[in-house]
């Protein structure tokens, strides 16, 4: 596996690499590239073939899946049963708080379980600032609002950021800029990305200013791992198409 901070030798640089626009693609793609690695993305780059445990690992695991899950569902359910926002949001960020300190305990890597709970607790803590259940939902409006821009940026300036992402995850880093079939594809599912993120501002925001808090819940869940997964593996395969035998980093 390549190491991300290492730097290409000259003579390893591909053909369009020169300038400080290419060093500064460079250094951003191998970050880039690195969080995707530690979230398990890099392994199902570079496999054959995918198995659902490879999927599962992409998807953090049985607990990763919990910690993205359960506080949104528990809300969902206790406010449905309930209307009361307080109880909901209770038990909500209670059980975030257990989730992190589990992976506090068990010192197994407590990041992610800890970026759930400042989620929640700041999704929670605007809810009751305005009283209003579904506003336990618009930082997330905001976060895919955010990813979509992005990519939609680095698309208009050239630099499409999953081919960025999965060029350093198989170890071409920025050569597939210069092959026309690997280019396209590489903007092609960029475009799905922002079509990911895009999808769930446009079905949900409506329910928002419906008022609808269960139909917003439900399509929160439902167009949140679910949904991940699909465009996941769907990317993997155009990836595959494109790189039938993955290069393999060096050790």
């Amino acid at each position: 596996m390549a190491d991300p901070d290492a730097r290409r030798e000259p003579d390893d640089q591909p053909a369009d690499a020169a300038g400080p626009e290419q060093d500064g693609a460079n250094e951003f793609g191998r970050q880039l590239a690195a969080a995707a690695e530690r979230s398990g993305l890099g392994g199902i780059a570079r496999e054959e073939t995918l198995t659902g445990r490879d999927l599962l690992g992409a998807l953090g695991g049985v607990r990763g899946l919990a910690e993205a899950i359960l506080p949104g569902l528990v809300f969902l359910v206790v406010y449905t049963f309930t209307k009361e926002l307080v109880p909901a949001l209770a038990a909500s960020i209670g059980l975030a708080v257990i989730f992190t300190v589990v992976r506090l305990v068990r010192r197994s890597g407590p990041t992610q379980a800890i970026a759930g709970l400042v989620g929640v607790g700041a999704s929670a803590a605007l809810a009751l600032w305005t009283g209003r259940a579904e506003d336990n939902y618009v930082l997330g409006f905001y976060t895919n609002a955010a990813y979509a821009v992005a990519l939609l940026v680095s698309l208009l300036v050239g630099w499409p950021l999953i081919g960025l992402i999965v060029g350093f995850l198989v170890g071409d880093g920025t050569s597939w800029r210069t092959e026309r079939r690997r280019l396209q594809a590489m903007q092609f599912l960029t475009l799905v990305w922002i079509g990911l993120f895009a999808a769930r501002l446009v079905v949900q925001v409506p329910f928002y200013f419906a008022g609808n808090v269960e139909a917003l819940g439900a399509t929160r869940l439902l167009m949140g791992v679910p949904l991940y997964a699909l465009v996941l593996v769907f990317t993997w395969l155009v990836v595959r198409a494109v790189y039938p035998s993955s290069p393999r980093s060096p050790q």
